[in-house]
Formats: C-alpha cells, structure tokens, sequence
C-alpha cells in the first residue's frame, strides 16, 4: 500500500514504546528505481516496520516528479533534490544537512553502499552521536574510460572513509567480504547476513497465462532477471545461443527487467541490439515484472542465467528467487554470485566473459534438470527471510545498547 504525506500509514511515525528502533536507511536510488540494492533496501524496511520499528530512507529525487517525501508500505521516504548528475551519480547538495537532520530523530544510522555521499550520512551520524552501520552490496566497477577510473577512485576514497566511520559493516557472504578490495581493509568490523529474499511460487494457470503472453513454445526457455547494464554480461548470453542452438534448436529467451532508458547504459543497450539482431525471433523483452507476473516468468523459464562479469554484483537476489519457484541457476564464478549455486547445489558455475563455458554449463543442467532440483522448503531454510530480519534487529539493538547503555 502506498500513502501520501496525509495517509494512514503516518501513525507508525508516532509509535515509540520501548521495543521500537527508528532506523535511518540511505541509499543512493530508492523506488520507483529498481535495482538489486533497492530490492533489499524496501524490503528490509517494509519487513522492519512489520516488526513495529520506525523506518525513514533517505534517497536521491532522481525524477523532479517525485515527492520530495511520501510513506510507501509504511515506510518514510525523504529524497533530496539532485540538480546535477555525473554518470549515474545523482549530486545533492543538501545531503549533509538533510542526513544530519534525520539523524538526529533516529536511534541508529544505516548506510547502503556503494553511495557517493556515504561518507557524510556516516560523519552525520557521528555527528549526533549515533551508531553507525554500513551494509555494502557491491564494489562499483565502471565501464572503461578515463572520467570513470576518476570516479570509481573518488566513491572508493568516499567507501573507505564511510568504512572507517562505520561501526559495523554487514555483507551478503564471507566470499565476498574475502574478495573485495574495500572489504577486504576491515576484516574485524564484518557481520555477515544473507540478503532479504521474498518469492511465492507460482500456479499452473499463472504459468501457463504467462507462457501464452509470450508466444513460449515447447522448446527449453532461457531467462535473465536484470537490468540492461554493462556489469551483467548479457552479450555473452546472446553470444553462447550459436553453440546451444545446435542442441536445442527451439530454444528461447526471456529477459525480465528494465532494458530502455537505464541510467548510463544508453552505448550497452546499442550494442546489445547490434549482436541480438539475428536472434530477434526467439528473444523477448517482458520489461518489469512484480509480484505475481515475476513469480509466473520463474515457472515458466527452464533456467535462469547470471551472466554478471564483475565485482559490482556481489550476490544476485533473482538467484534464489528462480530456485524459490523451482528454476535451476546458471551463474558465474564471481565471489559471492558463486554461493547461491554453491550453498544448493541448484545450478551450474561457470567461467567469467566466457560465452563457450556459458553454453556449456546451460546445455549440462538443461540436458539433466533432476539432477539439480531441490525442494522449496529446503531453499527456504537455507535463506530465511526470518532469520535475516531477526539477525538486523539483534545488531541494530546491539549497536544502540553499546552507544547508549540502558537504552535496550
């Protein structure tokens, strides 16, 4: 449910008995984006303000058309007016005093990066004498070109200084904490916590309405759940169908997600049309899909590939969501993409940039589905959204009982 500034969901903004946290959540992009890292962000905060605590994100009004505050599913959204981008960065110049405004209402200050301003949400937070928690979802990994080598190097000064402030810093994986740079420097400060996953499986008629929208035939059925971004690796998919055409000849794909008009994609999405052109008859684009459209796109793909090429993606959510819904991984060998495959043994790993092993691992899983099916259940106790929760709120009261002794 979505309220306005006057709506009903205002009450929870007043509530404040003795178990409630009010929590700051930043974040560079918040809904209407969508992104991996707003995913999580929205549902962390709509799962926290289930449990009776106070939620405010603090975001970028990337679209002038946005409110500049507004409740969604409970929770405030505060964005701050950015009249100037570079790249992908919004710039705001009233972050700072905005982050130490709201740091002053809140118990505890929660950062998501890769964020360029970070670093002042973090000095802000020091600043009210609040503790301050870091959960860092990715390395950022530009495309090639001198202006973005610059910029990669200015969020990382920007990411080590916000690390340094932090109090704790939370990551999806020990894999991954292991193998970032950044993570890398404050090996005593990691909390790891699997990522929020939510996904019901779809019915047979969902599925079915799905396949039927889509024209899918009987053939075995590719999907990707991505934006159309540089980091996912997408060409190498479109490059393997060649080799797997050979051995499935009515072959499809689908990829779900926002494709047109991605923020500083605008020379990948060219080139992606360039090399699908021949395979424009078997590829569909079905844009965003939520709730029960995106639970029907997982029951009716026979694979989901993970193409990504980088350290920006640290994880991949749409991963156990597929397996979720029954739908078997294809992923690559990037420290932390590799474990939902290696925790479930639901997939297959595969080389990076590699469009050979790609088909490979496709043409293994799709010859031997059985062979990598596993229960729901036993997905779901691997990633328990419960558990996830639980382990934020224990760490969030952690942090305020120790900069606040009495309080909790």
């Amino acid at each position: 449910m979505h309220y306005g500034r006057d709506g009903a969901a205002d009450s929870v903004a007043t509530r404040n008995d003795e178990n409630t946290m009010r929590i700051l959540m930043s974040l560079t992009y918040y809904r209407p984006n969508v992104s991996g890292l707003t995913i999580y962000v929205e549902r962390l905060s709509a799962k926290l303000v289930e449990r009776g605590h106070i939620v405010t994100v603090l975001t970028a009004q990337h679209d002038p058309a946005l409110a500049i505050e507004q409740y969604i599913d409970g929770v405030r959204v505060v964005r701050v007016p950015a009249p100037f981008t570079i790249g992908k960065a919004p710039l705001m110049p009233r972050y700072a005093d905005t982050a130490y405004r709201l740091a002053k209402e809140h118990d505890v200050v929660h950062m998501h990066l890769p964020q360029l301003e970070a670093s002042l949400a973090a000095a802000a937070g020091k600043q009210a004498g609040k503790p301050v928690l870091l959960t860092y979802h990715c390395d950022l990994q530009l495309p090639a070109g001198l202006i973005n080598r610059g910029f990669d190097a200015g969020v990382y000064a920007a990411n080590y200084t916000t690390g340094t402030l932090a109090d704790r810093i939370v990551a999806y994986t020990q894999d991954y904490a292991d193998h970032s740079p950044l993570l890398r420097r404050f090996p005593d400060k990691i909390n790891v916590i699997k990522p929020p996953v939510i996904q019901d499986p779809p019915t047979n008629d969902e599925v079915a309405a799905f396949e039927a929208r889509f024209e899918l035939g009987n053939g075995p059925v590719l999907g990707f759940a991505s934006r159309l971004a540089t980091e996912k690796g997408i060409e190498y998919g479109i490059q393997a169908l060649p080799i797997l055409l050979e051995r499935f000849p009515s072959l499809q794909v689908v990829f779900a997600g926002p494709y047109k008009n991605v923020v500083g994609e605008t020379e990948y999405r060219e080139k992606i049309e360039r090399i699908l052109e021949p395979y424009r008859d078997r590829w569909m684009f079905a844009g965003t899909l939520q709730g029960r459209e995106l639970a029907s796109f997982y029951g009716a793909i026979d694979l989901l590939l993970m193409t990504s090429i980088n350290s920006t993606e640290s994880f991949g959510l749409v991963q156990v969501e597929a397996m979720l819904c029954g739908t078997p991984v294809v992923s690559t060998n990037l420290p932390g993409v590799r474990q939902p495959v290696s925790m479930t043994g639901m997939g297959e790993i595969v080389s990076i940039a590699d469009s050979a092993s790609l088909a490979t691992g496709i043409e293994k899983v799709l010859s031997n589905p059985d062979a990598y099916f596993r229960p729901r259940e036993e997905i779901a106790e691997i990633f328990s959204l419960d558990q996830t929760i639980t382990d934020y709120e224990s760490l969030y009261g952690d942090l305020i009982a120790r900069k606040s002794p009495g309080k909790r």
